[in-house]
């Protein structure tokens, strides 16, 4: 669901140095969102999605962000990773003649975390798309700022919807991901076959898809140790790619995703949006077994309670770190992996917020919870209320 929030305009045309969808745009997984609704928005229509054409870029829509996420094994010890790329559209601008003007924003983030040193490492920039310093393809997926990029190719012999291969690059202060990843399963279309509600109102959704369990390899450098991936069943990732013409509802103050690979094949997506007293404004998410259709849920079937909460030493704000989620394919426990996975993006999309690496478990009729997966949990809105 990532969506994480609204443009920060810097005082440089370049791309800077720093990082976050629904993020930067809109709201980051949704992983990827509660959303602002801008008064003259009108439904998105109801569409099949075409791919390769919905792997890339819809610039007529004002939020739309790419999102990987995983976990992968180098130097016998497993490691988090996160990689967004955002695209924003300034409708102020698009009336505007000179090639200087910033008719599209892009936006990246990147974080790495090391499990075993309880370190996260990350890094964002941004710039206004043209003039070859970034773009987003609208064929494909092939996102860029500079030398950060996300790119799509087609599986020979194989149909776009049903094999994919990505590989990114995105060279950091003090770390590096250049890594590849490969499709194991079809697309799983979020909502009703890929329009997703994000809100009570019908205005409030967006074009969803996720490619989950997702095979990871390639190199993460950290300092000057480039480490390879090792070879593990845990070297699993999770990407979205989700754009909108409406982000979050004014009641809104932010957002909890998760995105989970289970260990048998299985993917679990997550959500739902937070009045400032912490109750739902609004719920979703879906469960797919592999090779079977997923199971979409309705608003009424998920609920998310905090177990446990964390301090950030250095915003303040106190994140539940571990959530019992019932859904109708079960009840789940989360736990954070590392406690201090916040991000500050204030350099670029004016967000601080909470994503990172936790195990998923399930919880058995006997109330016992036993590990069945891992993957990654998104909190916004709890330094201040998402804005667009």
């Amino acid at each position: 669901m990532p969506s994480e929030f609204a443009p920060h305009f810097a005082p440089t045309d370049a791309a800077i140095s720093r990082r976050m969808s629904l993020h930067a745009l809109a709201a980051a997984g949704l992983g990827l969102s509660s959303w602002m609704l801008a008064p003259s928005v009108r439904a998105l229509p109801i569409k099949s999605l075409q791919f390769p054409r919905d792997f890339g870029s819809h610039p007529d829509l004002q939020t739309e962000w790419w999102y990987i996420t995983g976990q992968l094994q180098a130097d016998g010890k497993p490691w988090g990773f996160q990689l967004t790329f955002f695209r924003s559209r300034i409708a102020a601008a698009q009336g505007l003649q000179s090639p200087l003007a910033a008719k599209q924003l892009i936006f990246a983030h990147a974080a790495l975390c090391d499990v075993q040193g309880q370190k996260l490492h990350h890094d964002q920039r941004m710039a206004r798309a043209g003039l070859g310093l970034a773009d987003a393809s609208e064929s494909d997926t092939h996102v860029y700022i500079n030398d950060w990029y996300l790119k799509r190719q087609t599986v020979p012999g194989k149909d776009a919807a049903q094999a994919s291969r990505y590989s990114a690059k995105l060279a950091a202060k003090d770390f590096t991901l250049d890594l590849e990843f490969d499709s194991t399963q079809h697309l799983l279309l979020q909502g009703s076959n890929g329009l997703s509600r994000k809100g009570p109102q019908v205005e409030q959704a967006s074009y969803y898809y996720s490619q989950p369990q997702l095979r990871v390899n390639g190199f993460i450098t950290l300092g000057k140790q480039r480490l390879p991936v090792q070879a593990s069943p845990h070297n699993r990732a999770w990407l979205d790619h989700e754009c909108s013409a409406a982000i979050m509802d004014k009641e809104a103050q932010g957002w909890d995703w998760i995105g989970m690979n289970l260990d048998d094949g299985s993917a679990l997506t997550a959500f739902h949006l937070r009045h400032p007293d912490g109750s739902a404004l609004w719920a979703g998410g879906s469960f797919r077994q592999a090779g079977e259709n997923a199971q979409i849920f309705s608003a009424n079937q998920v609920q998310f309670k905090p177990l446990r909460y964390w301090i950030s030493p250095h915003s303040k704000a106190r994140y539940p770190v571990a959530w019992r989620v019932q859904t109708p394919a079960g009840r789940f426990e989360v736990y954070a992996l590392v406690d201090d996975q916040e991000l500050d993006s204030r350099a670029s999309t004016g967000a601080i917020y909470w994503e990172g690496l936790c195990e998923l478990r399930r919880i058995a009729s006997d109330g016992r919870s036993s590990p069945v997966g891992r993957g990654y949990l998104e909190m916004t809105g709890y330094v201040s209320a998402m804005k667009l």
